[in-house]
């Protein structure tokens, strides 16, 4: 094997922690789809109570399709070694998760106060427990958002390889497409 087909061959893999991701999101996606699948299976019973889903959850749905497109934009920046530019967008990005998850405690609130708990039958609980695992896993990419948000003011770190912020891309463009798909789900069902 000569020295060019190596790298050809190389540059062909996949990332390991890109592999782990995706698997990570396929194991999530089966998570949300068994989710999903037993909500439309309890909600063919009679004593099933619906709801309407508060309008903070409108809101954070356009914060995070917003926060999908400037980690998009922090990407391409931080390829094109445009440093100050990548920080406000990886900052931007991390305002809006963490507004995301403001918007989503402040709808929780608000199905509480219309008596939406736990203790009901029917679409509430799903909601809280399926918009809460996506919180969680919104946490999770604030969390990655922060590191590399910290990382890119940092004066010691100065590591140009673009393999963090494509892996928090991925994850946060993943969790984005999910909310919109729970999103419509629960709109469409309740």
């Amino acid at each position: 094997m000569t020295t060019t087909e190596i790298v050809n061959t190389q540059h062909n893999k996949i990332h390991p922690h890109k592999f782990t991701l995706w698997i990570a999101i396929g194991s999530i996606i089966m998570m949300f789809a068994g989710l999903t699948s037993a909500f439309i299976v309890k909600g063919a019973q009679p004593e099933w109570e619906t709801i309407e889903i508060p309008r903070p959850f409108y809101y954070s749905t356009l914060i995070i399709l917003i926060s999908s497109v400037t980690i998009q934009m922090a990407l391409k920046a931080f390829k094109e070694r445009r440093m100050s530019a990548y920080r406000r967008l990886i900052s931007i990005t991390a305002i809006a998760g963490i507004g995301f998850i403001v918007l989503q405690m402040v709808g929780f609130h608000k199905l509480w106060q219309t008596g939406t708990t736990f203790n009901g039958s029917g679409a509430g609980q799903f909601l809280y427990i399926i918009f809460g695992l996506h919180a969680l896993h919104v946490l999770g990419g604030i969390i990655a958002l922060l590191i590399m948000f910290f990382r890119a003011y940092s004066s010691k770190i100065r590591n140009y390889n673009p393999v963090s912020i494509e892996l928090a891309s991925i994850y946060w463009h993943f969790v984005d497409l999910l909310w919109v798909y729970l999103f419509v789900f629960f709109l469409w069902s309740v």
